[in-house]
């Protein structure tokens, strides 16, 4: 079982089978992410004025600067996974004309400094600096989930053995050739699990959302209807809390949300007459945002996914590549991740040799493209044009909005 028992307010429930030796194997499978020691977990707030570090950072950005005295230094801010690390360096034996062009060139140093603080900011004085040129795991060096990555990992499986053939083959085949990339990658870049294993979570979000709608309760719009009446109720705690708040006011996550869900029940109330297809949602789940594996770049990633959809494709442009923090791809933003979702899902199809029908690929493909709801939000379609199409919207518009109220993301 997660170490969640449950999601949403305390709404839903979080039920799954898997036996120790289901997830023995799962893991042996599907391995976890390696997590940093507590020795690769560097927090500049914990240290004290006048240390001595040496730690492996993320070169976010620098200039070159001038001292009072008309004396160059670099000035440098770097990143790892407890946030922005602020740092200097001064021109001693010309280190400024010798540093420069490292720092142009590559994004991970290893660094070593002194801890300065001034008015109860702390920053690095840096006396040494090195590329890394050696294999990195990004979980040292970007933030990440803080929830159980092999809770996750297993809950995603137990979900995926639970489907029928085709749509399990399907699942299975796609995490089979992407899991060592999918496990790790964030969702976003800024508005919600713009984070390593950011991903891995909002799927799994989607998945409780919607195996609660279609699953847990006896009828899927009573369902819906009280996951928006938890929203109301939630919107309506904001609202009383900014009223109590003095000086600047709070994020109001569910701000303009309650109208949209409804206009989206009322368009699900077109489709009365149609039982959702639960395996199908499941999968179209797995694939809705899986094209960010090529949307997104980041320190740690790599591009076996453009290898996997353009085979014949020269693909110098990814080799040696500067890679930062989380970062729009170059190549990627010129796609997005929903058309990428449905060249993914066609591929694993096509190269697994999986029987299935032409309706469901488009149904599937449908929902991939729908997610997002309406054009001016990224939507491919107009208007979701299926039972699907509509709750995997709903899912993912609840998921993306609620992860910004969780403690512990």
């Amino acid at each position: 079982m997660s170490d969640l028992k449950s999601y949403f307010y305390d709404i839903i429930p979080i039920k799954f089978e898997a036996s120790e030796t289901e997830r023995e194997q799962i893991l042996n499978q599907y391995p976890p992410p390696v997590l940093p020691n507590n020795d690769e977990n560097f927090n500049i707030q914990n240290e004290v004025q006048g240390n001595n570090v040496k730690i492996r950072v993320l070169l976010n950005e620098y200039n070159v600067q001038l001292t009072k005295a008309n004396k160059q230094f670099l000035k440098m801010k770097f990143s790892n996974n407890a946030g922005i690390i602020n740092a200097k360096m001064w021109d001693n034996q010309g280190a400024v004309e010798k540093n420069q062009p490292l720092l142009e060139e590559h994004s991970i140093f290893d660094i070593e400094g002194i801890v300065d603080e001034f008015r109860g900011l702390k920053s690095l004085t840096i006396n040494q600096i090195a590329p890394c040129t050696e294999d990195i795991n990004p979980f040292s060096l970007l933030a990440y989930t803080k929830q159980n990555i092999e809770e996750l990992t297993v809950e995603l499986f137990s979900y995926i053995y639970e489907l029928a053939s085709p749509f399990k083959d399907i699942a299975l085949a796609a995490m089979t050739r992407f899991w060592d990339q999918f496990r790790i990658r964030p969702a976003a870049k800024g508005y919600h699990h713009n984070y390593l294993g950011g991903l891995l979570k909002h799927t799994i979000g989607l998945m409780r959302f919607a195996r609660y709608i279609l699953k847990i309760e006896e009828n899927h719009y009573k369902a819906t209807m009280k996951l928006i009446s938890i929203v109301e109720k939630a919107y309506k705690n904001e609202l009383w809390s900014q009223l109590q708040t003095d000086g600047n006011p709070q994020q109001l996550i569910w701000k303009d949300t309650i109208d949209h869900l409804y206009n989206m029940l009322q368009g699900m109330m077109k489709y009365k007459d149609t039982q959702p297809n639960y395996d199908l949602i499941m999968t179209s789940i797995l694939f809705h945002d899986i094209g960010k594996l090529l949307e997104y770049d980041h320190a740690g990633k790599t591009f076996d996914e453009f290898q996997f959809l353009f085979p014949t494709a020269d693909q110098s442009n990814t080799t040696n590549r500067k890679q930062t923090g989380i970062t729009m791809d170059e190549l990627g933003v010129m796609v997005g991740h929903i058309p990428y979702g449905v060249l993914i899902l066609t591929k694993i199809i096509e190269n697994e040799n999986i029987h299935i029908s032409l309706e469901n690929i488009h149904q599937m493909t449908h929902c991939i493209l729908c997610h997002h709801g309406l054009p001016e939000w990224g939507s491919c379609i107009r208007n979701p044009q299926s039972i699907e199409g509509y709750i995997i919207h709903i899912v993912d518009f609840l998921d993306s909005r609620y992860e910004n109220t969780e403690a512990v993301k």
